[in-house]
Formats: structure tokens, C-alpha cells, sequence
């Protein structure tokens, strides 16, 4: 039972064994998930009793929180590993799921990102959208952009994250890091003094609301560069999302404001290798084009998928043009191709099985 109720080895063993996450849920075993997949780590039936002691570890003090909300996000340096924690109760008892965090940040050109995304770290100002469900390596990619900018400029970023995951080493950047609940409020409150703090780059750990969002707009427009996430599955998608948080007489407005600012939007996965071993990044690129500008301004997003196919030239990249490249490299079976895919017609038609 010592593994199930020592956090330092039970983080251990995971990072070792290449797990992404680790979930302790009362009942069962601990698990962790490698490539995608959950397995036991190992026998011992975990209790409600381990759970609180497990949550009292990882959390300390702050575990008392749990209380009046139902569940906690944190982030802590363990084993020497940086983890990000999310402590919830689940039918009465306490649970976690803990994501193990790379404690390096991978260089942009490592990610396999299309070439158009080379850019992002030379953008001097508008939105940069990074999109896809939990746990698609949105912050991953966000990390690397601002890693870049922070080794080839000399600007103020400042993040706004809830808990901060990647910690940064400045070089040739100012960098002050802001966490919801240490040192901000909430997000509103730090989405108002931003902007009186100086920054050249701001980055948004996610676009929950429409304050979040129209202060990033207004920041976009003054002459700032901002990175974002948003959970959304395609990179039309996202701006459907963004202007449907505002109430229908708003919505023009915010459309034209969104057209002007919006540079790009990558909408990501990640996909098992065909190997068995690993994860693969399949991702798409909208490059906000004139064209896409207007289509954006006068709310045609069902058009805007037809001018993001024929915008390669422009740097966009569909997914499933991703998945077909992916396919054809032998990175990724034809068959994980067609379950991530959009037009299936298409995927079957350029695929071999």
C-alpha cells in the first residue's frame, strides 16, 4: 500500500513509467494514463481514508478550500516533477486527477506544428488562438511560443493562469507569471490591472467569458500580442464560440472587433502513433487571411471552412489534410485517421488501407 499513499513516489513511478496523468478515486486502484490509455498502477484498492491523506499531501493547507467549492485547482513541483492538480469530490469522497507536467519546454519547432506556426513568436501584436479538447497539448503549445519570444526579444509578458503550469526562465524577457487565487483574485480582476502593468505579450490560460474575452480584444487592439486557449474542436468553430458568450445585440460589434484582431487559430489532437508507443500531434491552421476577415465581419463562418481549404498558400492547414499526411508517413494508422477525421469520404479517397 506505500505507493498508493506516498504522493512523492506514486509521482515518481508515473513520470517514469511516461504517464501523462494520475487519477486516485476512491474504490479503486490508482491509475495513470500512457499514450491515451488508462491503466492500473498498481493493486492496492485505494480508500476514502488514503484519499483525504492523499489530498492533505498534495494539497496542504489549501485542501480546506475543497470544502466550499466541491473541488481545487492547484499546481505543485513533486518528485521533481511539475504537476498541475485538480482535487474534486466524487460521491462523497475525495478525488484527483494529477497531470505531470514536462519540466522543459519543447522547442516550437519540435512540436510538429504546421510551418505557418513558425511565425506566431514574430507576431507583434493581435489574438493567437490555441484550441482542442482537454488534454490535446494546448498549453504545451502555448509554453513554446512564449518560450521563443522569451529567447529572441526583449519584451514585458505577463500570463494570467489558473494554476500556473510551465514556469518560465527569463532571458531576454521581463516575465511575471500571475495565478488566479495567489496573486489575483480571478480572472476579471486580473484582466483589469493588465493592462496598466506594461506588458508586450499577454498570455490567457483560457477564454472563459465575455470579460476574458473582450478584455483580450481591447488588448489586441492596443497594440498587444495575446495567446489564448479555447476549448472548441475546429478552428471555424472558435469563432462561432467567442462571439455566441455575448448577447445577440453585442454580437455585430464583437464580430468586427474579432476581425481586425484574430491573427490565427490552431485547433490541435494528439493522436497514438501507429507504433503503439507514443502520441502524435495532429493539428489545424487558420491563418486569418483578408478574405477570412471579411467572412468573420459579416458572421458567414459556415463559409469560412471552404476559404480555409483553399488558403493553403497562406499557411492554413485543415486537419483532415493533417490526418492524410500523417497517414501517408505511416505515423498514424488510416483507421485513427478516419475516428479524428471531418470528411471521411475524403480520407478514405486519399488513404490506403
Amino acid at each position: 500500500m506505500a505507493i498508493s499513499l506516498n504522493v512523492e513516489m506514486l509521482v515518481e513511478s508515473a513520470a517514469a513509467m511516461g504517464a501523462s496523468d494520475i487519477h486516485l478515486t476512491c474504490g479503486l486502484p490508482p491509475k495513470v494514463r500512457i499514450d491515451g490509455e488508462l491503466r492500473d498502477l498498481c493493486g492496492d484498492i485505494l480508500t476514502a481514508e488514503d484519499c483525504e491523506k492523499l489530498a492533505k499531501s498534495l494539497a496542504g493547507e489549501q485542501k480546506n478550500e475543497i470544502g466550499e467549492t466541491g473541488e481545487w485547482d492547484l499546481a505543485r513541483t513533486i518528485a521533481g516533477e511539475r504537476v498541475r492538480i485538480n482535487l474534486y469530490r466524487s460521491r462523497g469522497a475525495l478525488a484527483a486527477a494529477i497531470r505531470i507536467l514536462s519540466s522543459h519546454i519543447p522547442g516550437i519547432e519540435t512540436l510538429g506544428l504546421p510551418e505557418a506556426a513558425m511565425q506566431f513568436p514574430c507576431y507583434n501584436k493581435g489574438i493567437v488562438l490555441i484550441t482542442g479538447e482537454t488534454g490535446s497539448g494546448k498549453s504545451t503549445t502555448l509554453a513554446a511560443i512564449l518560450d521563443a519570444i522569451n529567447h529572441t526579444r526583449r519584451e514585458h509578458i505577463i500570463t494570467l493562469e489558473d494554476p500556473i503550469e510551465y514556469v518560465y526562465e527569463p532571458d531576454l524577457c521581463l516575465i511575471n507569471q500571475r495565478e488566479i487565487g495567489k496573486d489575483t483574485e480571478s480572472y476579471p480582476d486580473g484582466l483589469r490591472a493588465i493592462l496598466r502593468e506594461d506588458p508586450d505579450i499577454i498570455l490567457i490560460g483560457e477564454m472563459r467569458d465575455n470579460v476574458t474575452i473582450e478584455t483580450a480584444l481591447v488588448a489586441a487592439e492596443t497594440g498587444h500580442l495575446v495567446c489564448a486557449t479555447l476549448h472548441t474542436n475546429s478552428a471555424v468553430d472558435s469563432v462561432d464560440r467567442l462571439v455566441g458568450v455575448f448577447p445577440a445585440e453585442r454580437q455585430s460589434e464583437i464580430r468586427m472587433q474579432l476581425s481586425t484582431t484574430l491573427r490565427a487559430v490552431v485547433s490541435q489532437q494528439l493522436l497514438p502513433k501507429a507504433s503503439g508507443k507514443g502520441r502524435v500531434l495532429a493539428s489545424e491552421i487558420m491563418i486569418v487571411t483578408p478574405g477570412i476577415r471579411n467572412l468573420i465581419r459579416e458572421g458567414k463562418t459556415p463559409q469560412m471552412q471552404n476559404a480555409l481549404q483553399t488558403s493553403a498558400k497562406d499557411g492554413c492547414v485543415t486537419m483532415d489534410h493533417c490526418l492524410i499526411d500523417l497517414a501517408s508517413r505511416g505515423l498514424i494508422k488510416p483507421d485513427t485517421a478516419l475516428e479524428a477525421g471531418n470528411d471521411q469520404e475524403l480520407l478514405r479517397r486519399k488513404m490506403i488501407f
